[in-house]
């Protein structure tokens, strides 16, 4: 599905956010504190455009993927690509001084070996977040949000996408995600301690910060 719809994702994803997938971006790279020389996992990187932001920081960042066709689409960003599997992924034991997994971890066909695999690859006291779809902390404004999921985004999708399709199961994952608190207890289980949360724009998204115990 990713790679059907990898030639024009970035567009897309900027169209139906209202240009606020940057916002979000900076956000996540800002959440982390990298510092230079730092080796950073940036985990369901797709095209790359998270790793860049990441690389700012003057960090080493390598961007991995499960779908190979992201990665190519993603060719001209010059950060490190290496096609993984978020449940194992292709690096040693605390490879890593942070990684950050950002919409796409409710991808991943089991969410909570991806988090334990993201711990495995992370120094003890290295940092992990986690930039993920939530649910909105106002109630009449998430009603709002979520007529806009399963009616106008795939509206959107359908003028934008190379694959319309794709945006269905796009608001149907992002319904069925847990919401902040239940999400932080799933990061507390596979090994990240001191989790907190932070909310962007009213919790459509929020940013899970957690330290490898």
């Amino acid at each position: 599905m990713f790679d059907g719809v990898a030639g024009r994702y970035d567009l897309t994803n900027t169209v139906l956010s209202g240009g606020l997938d940057r916002y979000w971006r900076t956000a996540t790279r800002r959440e982390l504190q990298l510092r230079s020389g730092e080796r950073v996992l940036d985990l369901a990187a797709g095209t790359g455009v998270s790793t860049v932001e990441l690389a700012k920081s003057g960090a080493w960042c390598v961007a991995t993927d499960f779908s190979k066709g992201m990665l190519s689409a993603g060719r001209q960003r010059r950060v490190p690509k290496v096609a993984g599997d978020a449940t194992a992924l292709p690096y040693a034991d605390a490879a890593f001084d942070a990684a950050t997994i950002s919409f796409g971890l409710r991808n991943v066909v089991d969410p909570t070996a991806a988090l334990r695999e993201l711990a495995r690859v992370t120094r003890p006291g290295g940092r992990l977040v986690v930039c993920e779809f939530s649910t909105p902390v106002w109630r009449p404004f998430q009603v709002v949000y979520l007529e806009y999921l399963m009616r106008a985004l795939p509206w959107v999708a359908q003028r934008v996408s190379s694959n319309p399709a794709a945006y269905v199961y796009l608001a149907e994952s992002i319904r069925a995600w847990p919401a902040q608190a239940a999400l932080a207890d799933i990061l507390g289980a596979a090994g990240w301690a001191e989790v907190t949360w932070r909310n962007l724009t009213g919790g459509i998204v929020a940013l899970h910060h957690g330290i490898r115990a």
